[in-house]
C-alpha cells in the first residue's frame, strides 16, 4: 500500500468517525441543520488539503468549524435575510433603536476578532464562560480577560453607547 492509499484511507476513516459528532457540532454553532451540513463539508475540504501536515485533524476540523460559522454569522449580522410580513409594522424602529444598532456595529468592527467572538458569544447568544471557552478552544481565564478587555475597549472607544443606551459611562460597568 502506497502512502498516498494510506492517506486516503486515513481521511476516509476520518470522515466515517467524525461525520455525526461534527454535524451536531456545527448545528449547535449555526442554529441550522442544512448549513451544519454544507460547514462540515467545507471542514473536511480544508482537512483534506492539508491531511499530511495535521498532527490533530479532530482539532482542526472543529476550529474550521467554528471559524467559518463565525464568518457565516458576520455574514448575516451585515445582511439580515429579508422575511414577508403579513401586515405592514404599525410605525418604523424608534431612532434610538437605530442609531444604538448602528453605533454598536460601528463599535464591535473595532475590536479584535476574538474580542468581538467572545462578547458574542456571552451576551448576544447567552453562553456560559465554559461554552465559550469550548467553542473558541481556549481556557475559561481567557474568556474572562478578552471579556474584561473588550468591554473596557468599547468603553474607551464608543463612550456613545452609554449615552444611547439612556446609561451614563460609569453604569455601563456595573
Amino acid at each position: 500500500m502506497t502512502s498516498d492509499d494510506r492517506a486516503r484511507a486515513g481521511f476516509a476513516e476520518l470522515v466515517r468517525a467524525e461525520t455525526a459528532g461534527l454535524t451536531r457540532f456545527a448545528y449547535l454553532l449555526t442554529g441550522d441543520r442544512h448549513h451544519a451540513e454544507d460547514l462540515v463539508q467545507v471542514a473536511f475540504a480544508r482537512v483534506a488539503v492539508r491531511w499530511e501536515r495535521l498532527d490533530d485533524p479532530g482539532a482542526y476540523l472543529r476550529r474550521v468549524l467554528y471559524t467559518q460559522a463565525a464568518n457565516w454569522w458576520r455574514w448575516r449580522r451585515a445582511r439580515p435575510p429579508e422575511r414577508l410580513g403579513a401586515a405592514l409594522p404599525e410605525r418604523a424602529a424608534a431612532p434610538d433603536d437605530v442609531d444604538l444598532r448602528l453605533a454598536l456595529r460601528a463599535a464591535l468592527d473595532r475590536l479584535t476578532v476574538r474580542q468581538r467572538a467572545v462578547l458574542v458569544l456571552r451576551y448576544y447568544e447567552d453562553r456560559s464562560e465554559a461554552e465559550t471557552a469550548e467553542l473558541l478552544g481556549c481556557r475559561i481565564g481567557t474568556v474572562k480577560s478578552q471579556t474584561r478587555h473588550a468591554l473596557g475597549r468599547l468603553r474607551a472607544l464608543a463612550p456613545e453607547l452609554a449615552d444611547l443606551a439612556g446609561r451614563k459611562p460609569q453604569e455601563m460597568h456595573r
